[in-house]
């Protein structure tokens, strides 16, 4: 990280304690987790309890924790309900399990790339589609998929204004609940109808899937989501 613009933090005293050819490196999102030393404020550190074996906690970094956590704790997701992600990457596929996990009925899963369509259904998708098959908006393309109701529950995984809309448009228009787990472009701005919210729709965002690892409960979401990985995700994932 080389400007504060592009995520990247500072100290609260507004200094960097990284340099690289004599030029100050800013952190990333306060964490710059990819050094092999680093230097974050208090608030940024967990300590992982003994029981917790180093080689499945290394996967509860952003990537899983961020999309399974959306689905389950931002998004509450209900038993029954209909879920569209847009985006089935690493963190795409952690929501669409954090959905299925949670008892969605449906998870439909939209992206670009096909390549990626088996994995997500392997992992709880019950159907995929690409929005370059189609001439229409893709959040028509849903709203036909679920009857004209439109999902419950929608996630946008990408990092793109347009699909945030997209995924907006897509949810019911009374009740549905649409939740941003991609970052956007640096001072990215959003413009869409304002009748999207007025009929009741609810826009949420999503920083590491709402899961807070120092409260004595996150040892509790961390544990349960080893667990996870160890019996489900690993021989799938890793």
């Amino acid at each position: 990280c080389v400007s504060p613009k592009e995520l990247c933090y500072s100290p609260t005293d507004g200094t960097t304690r990284f340099t690289c050819k004599g030029k100050q490196i800013h952190q990333f999102i306060s964490t710059s987790t990819f050094t092999e030393y680093t230097v974050v404020h208090e608030t940024a550190v967990v300590k992982i309890d003994a029981v917790a074996p180093p080689e499945k906690v290394c996967l509860i970094g952003c990537g899983f924790s961020t999309g399974y956590g959306a689905a389950l704790s931002t998004a509450k997701v209900e038993r029954g309900s209909t879920c569209a992600v847009f985006g089935l990457g690493g963190v795409g596929l952690s929501v669409v399990m954090g959905c299925k996990a949670a008892g969605a009925s449906r998870i439909i899963g939209v992206d670009i790339n096909k390549d990626k369509f088996a994995k997500a259904k392997e992992l709880g998708a019950t159907e995929c589609i690409n929005p370059q098959d189609f001439t229409k908006p893709i959040e028509d393309v849903l709203m036909e998929l679920t009857g004209g109701n439109g999902v419950d529950y929608s996630f946008e995984v990408i990092g793109r204004t347009d699909t945030m809309v997209s995924a907006l448009a897509s949810c019911h228009m009374n009740y549905g609940t649409s939740v941003i787990v991609g970052v956007p472009p640096s001072a990215s701005q959003i413009t869409y109808n304002a009748m999207l919210l007025f009929t009741g729709r609810t826009w949420k965002g999503s920083i590491f899937g709402g899961m807070h690892m120092r409260r004595r409960s996150g040892f509790s979401e961390i544990l349960s989501t080893v667990l996870l990985i160890r019996e489900y995700l690993g021989p799938k994932m890793g």
